[in-house]
């Protein structure tokens, strides 16, 4: 136990660990872990939440960066065999590994540092996840959940909520950790659509739309958009040129999307026919 409260939580590894019983308590039950789901955690820590998952499913698998934290969970667990540890970055996991048929359930208490990375990666994989719960920080699950009008509306919720359906759940103070954070943390439950309520004809560019708008988020769509799509093209769908990024709906941006994807289409069999 010694080696338990040696560990110093790392800055690099953005950790900090959760340690509050009501917390935990309540995050499980959120989770609702059943005996037979494929469930993984990211970035367990040690092993408060993970604890409480396999005293319900003893085949949990986890993903850990930081080595020196492995022979500390595999210590505290060992009297459960099927427990899976696999040492390795969750931005460059391949979670599709770990299915064996069945859709994975995704859990963890994410680095604030990497984690809208790592949300873009994972939604890149939802075709093998069930459900996703997170603690992030508080902010960046308002950012997932904003709808087109709000301050907090940009790139990572339209392309979160291209992929899921969005539930922010409860917040959590930062006493519930050591250290703690600066910041309020907040836990969200991500489900992936069985099918996509505004599909793209092409996904690169609906992203590539949605980082153009945004990366020039205080000007008019008429200037963010300027090097994509026209101001005639854009009253064509019906989408008032003068309005900011923040105004189109995740249906507005697939439009767009699509249009682009039929004008390049286009372009290809007129030149094709020229040859």
């Amino acid at each position: 136990m010694s080696k338990k409260a040696g560990h110093q939580a790392r800055k690099r590894f953005g950790q900090n660990f959760l340690h509050d019983p009501g917390v935990i308590e309540r995050i499980v039950r959120a989770i609702h872990p059943k005996p037979d789901d494929a469930i993984v955690e990211i970035g367990p820590g040690l092993g408060a939440i993970t604890e409480e998952i396999l005293a319900v499913n003893p085949k949990l698998q986890v993903v850990e960066l930081d080595r020196d934290l492995i022979p500390i969970l595999r210590t505290k667990f060992f009297n459960y065999p099927e427990f899976r540890v696999h040492q390795a970055d969750a931005l460059k996991f391949d979670f599709s590994q770990l299915t064996d048929g069945k859709p994975l359930r995704i859990i963890g208490n994410l680095p604030y540092n990497i984690s809208t990375p790592l949300i873009f990666h994972l939604l890149a994989q939802t075709g093998v996840v069930q459900d996703m719960h997170f603690m992030l920080q508080k902010e960046v699950v308002q950012r997932m959940a904003a709808v087109s009008g709000d301050n907090n509306y940009g790139r990572l919720g339209i392309m979160t909520q291209y992929f899921c359906k969005v539930q922010p759940l409860f917040e959590v103070g930062p006493g519930a950790f050591r250290p703690s954070p600066k910041v309020d943390s907040a836990i969200v439950r991500l489900v992936p659509y069985e099918t996509l309520p505004h599909p793209a004809k092409d996904l690169g560019t609906l992203q590539a739309v949605v980082r153009a708008a945004f990366n020039a988020r205080r000007k008019t769509l008429r200037k963010a958009l300027a090097s994509l799509i026209t101001v005639e093209q854009l009253q064509g769908l019906g989408i008032n040129d003068g309005l900011r990024p923040e105004n189109l709906s995740l249906a507005d941006y697939v439009s767009i999307a699509d249009l682009l994807v039929n004008k390049k289409a286009s372009e290809t069999r007129v030149e094709g026919s020229h040859d």
